[in-house]
């Protein structure tokens, strides 16, 4: 593996720079001035940390809203199900717009006309860090009075997919308005699941081979009311309320065949679970300034909701009606979570100073009731982190220098974690030509378990076995470092990285013998380490220098190791790959999406990453945008899972969502606006906890 990865790497490396090495970046003073006019040619800067996109009149005049100029840049992909923006490079995105966390729909509401550029940052600033592995900040004009508004919904005709939504923004002098309305719904009623497991237990030879048959589904919606004031060089505020509705059910019935050494059972089941939340978010945000080179912002964020989660599954013998197993679980916790933060940025001469104090609490009580009886417990999970980082350039040198303190602090009925972490981080940045330019940047940081992993619920999976949390985990210590080479040009548009990540304390999950139950359990330990490795290669490729034909590919070599706490080592290799053809010509744009589902290390487990081949197409007049496409042609959508051979319990599962093979979407959009809005440029953005559901 070591070998393809290297040889992969020498040859792109020589690919590239046998390529054209005409300029064809925008300078410092041209950016500057671009707020006044319409850019003539698509550009591309690169710097230490991101890479700002402008864009061509012809892309302006094409794209319906800001999303569509989006969908166009190399990094980025439209995932076709949740009708959203994505990074081919997988993680978690954040989106902004100047400054500000946006949703979808906030995107929406941006006219093309009215984008100035995109920043692109794959390697986030200090204060995002912790939460986004690719930042995207879309920078737009403003004026002081206009509106906009807008609705859209795309459907299956032959099964439950929808999505839809409706936005409006009013700006009137220093004062902005907006409301927005999402819904996403599925409801399949033919998921089908096989699964195996295999083991020994007590001398014997257990095999359960199960097929199942579901109608499951799931509801979100989201409403969102915002106010924003902004009084120019002066200060900035912004009162957001949100609301998160969501419920999901999954009804199952089917056969399994249950063999303890020569002997065969015939068994029946059913699996029905549920779960649901509603979650009223308060985000306040303010933001002054402080004489000509220095800014203070607060945020502070704050939640409080119950989820309620069940989950029923019976197994019984089919001639006898003896029961195998029964499984009743039902939990409901309590959460309340506040993040608040404080940031300071200060310009220098040389550079920039940005330094702040974020900390994150979140309080869950559990009333529960499972196979171990009932219970009521809680948790707490706080999270401090001091940062400050500076960065500046030299000649063709650019850089970024940073250093932050993170505390970790978990309590549960069991036991209590404290631990406080030095974590560093330096960007360094070489511009070896105008359109070329080679990146270094290392970090270390702590990463929390999750409140699932950290879980003391217990649930039934199969005969002998259950599933159960560890609440004595311990945080991962992460150490990453890459090396990425970029170019583009008229046609290319093309980084190439060598990546490589060490985790100290990895969180594995796998099978143990369970002395309660009398079997197995899935559970988490606090591994000796994991280690990741490999090339990633990224791009896309306009063989006439426009949208007529755009090529975009992610292709990752990797491998992946993981030292059990008993020394073990799991290793597996594997090829990441995304492929995508879009065209645009007038008023219509076709795209098609493909990609080779390939095996990646979770834990005891080797996971397939969703399938895709989906084409899509639409046609837009004047505000009406009609869109038709076909997801996963010619076959369903499906996910499968193995066990590794050091695996306790040898466990197969394959599942496929049925309703989805060929589906055919249609959907209609109607966007409006006239005039501007004013934006602010916010600092911070934060995000209280998700939901816990296990």
């Amino acid at each position: 593996m070591k070998k393809t990865i290297y040889t992969l790497f020498f040859l792109c490396g020589v690919f590239m720079f046998s390529q054209e090495k005409k300029n064809d970046t925008v300078d410092a003073a041209a950016i500057k001035e671009i707020q006044e006019v319409i850019l003539k040619s698509q550009r591309k800067k690169q710097f230490a940390d991101k890479a700002v996109y402008t864009f061509d009149k012809e892309a302006l005049e094409k794209a319906r809203y800001a999303k569509d100029l989006l969908r166009t840049l190399p990094e980025l992909q439209l995932d076709p199900v949740a009708n959203t923006i994505t990074s081919t490079k997988g993680g978690t995105t954040l989106f902004l717009i100047n400054g500000i966390e946006a949703t979808d729909m906030q995107i929406r509401s941006v006219a093309p006309s009215e984008v100035v550029k995109v920043e692109y940052y794959d390697i986030p600033p200090a204060r995002w860090a912790t939460r986004a592995d690719t930042i995207v900040n879309i920078l737009t004009r403003s004026t002081e009075t206009g509106y906009v508004f807008g609705a859209d919904v795309s459907a299956a005709l032959n099964t439950g997919f929808v999505n839809g939504s409706a936005y409006a923004d009013y700006t009137k002098g220093k004062n902005n308005f907006g409301l927005e309305y999402s819904l996403n719904l599925r409801d399949y009623n033919d998921r089908r699941v096989n699964s195996i497991y295999d083991y020994e237990l007590n001398g014997k030879h257990y095999r359960s081979d199960e097929n199942r048959k579901d109608h499951f589904g799931y509801t979100f919606q989201n409403i969102a009311l915002r106010f924003t004031r902004l009084v120019p060089d002066d200060y900035a505020f912004q009162a957001k309320l949100n609301m998160d509705i969501f419920s999901r059910f999954s009804k199952g019935v089917g056969q399994s065949v249950f063999t303890e050494d020569n002997l065969k059972e015939e068994h029946n089941m059913f699996k029905n679970n549920g779960s649901d939340y509603v979650i009223p978010k308060l985000d306040l945000y303010y933001s002054k300034k402080i004489g000509e080179k220095d800014e203070l912002s607060i945020n502070v964020v704050g939640s409080h909701y119950t989820t309620n989660t069940t989950e029923t599954a019976k197994e019984w013998i089919v001639g006898s009606g003896l029961s195998v197993y029964d499984n009743d679980m039902v939990l409901k916790a309590k959460q309340t979570s506040l993040v608040g933060e404080l940031a300071h940025t200060h310009d220098f001469t040389a550079g920039k100073l940005s330094s702040g104090y974020r900390i994150s609490r979140s309080s869950i009580s559990n009333d529960l009731n499972n196979l171990t009886g009932y219970s009521q417990y809680s948790v707490n999970y706080l999270e401090q982190y001091f940062y400050t980082e500076f960065a500046g350039k030299m000649a063709k040198f650019s850089y970024r220098i940073g250093a932050g303190l993170t505390n970790i602090h978990n309590k549960s009925a069991e036991t209590t974690f404290d631990e406080w972490t030095f974590t560093p981080k330096v960007i360094l940045a070489y511009q070896i030509k105008g359109n070329q330019n080679l990146r270094f940047t290392a970090s270390y940081n702590p990463v929390s378990p999750w409140s699932n992993a950290l879980s003391s619920n217990v649930v039934q999976l199969a005969p002998n076995i259950v599933q159960r949390g560890n609440p004595f985990l311990k945080s991962q210590q992460v150490f990453s470092n890459n090396l990425t080479y970029s170019f583009n040009n008229k046609y290319f548009d093309f980084n190439a990285g060598l990546f490589y990540r060490y985790t100290n304390r990895v969180i594995n999950q796998y099978y143990v013998q369970d002395e309660v139950l009398n079997g197995y359990a899935l559970t988490y330990e606090n591994g000796k380490n994991g280690q990741r490795y490999g090339v990633q290669l990224t791009g896309s490729y306009k063989p006439f220098g426009s949208s007529l034909l755009v090529i975009k590919a992610v292709i990752t070599p990797t491998s992946e190791t993981v030292k059990t706490s008993t020394g073990a080592l799991i290793k597996n290799d594997y090829l990441g790959n995304y492929f995508s053809l879009s065209s645009e010509y007038k008023s219509f744009s076709v795209q098609y999406q493909f990609n080779i589902p390939v095996y990646s290390l979770n834990g005891a487990f080797l996971n397939t990453n969703e399938n895709q081949n989906n084409i899509f197409v639409s046609y837009k007049h004047k505000n009406w945008t009609f869109s038709t496409g076909m997801y996963w042609i010619g076959m369903p959508s499906e996910y499968k899972t193995k066990s590794l051979p050091e695996s306790l319990v040898d466990y197969k599962v394959h599942t496929q969502i049925m309703n989805n093979k060929s589906m055919f979407v249609l959907g209609l959009s109607y966007d409006f606006s006239k005039g501007k809005k004013t934006e602010i440029q916010r600092k911070l953005n934060n995000e209280t906890a998700p939901a816990a559901t296990f």
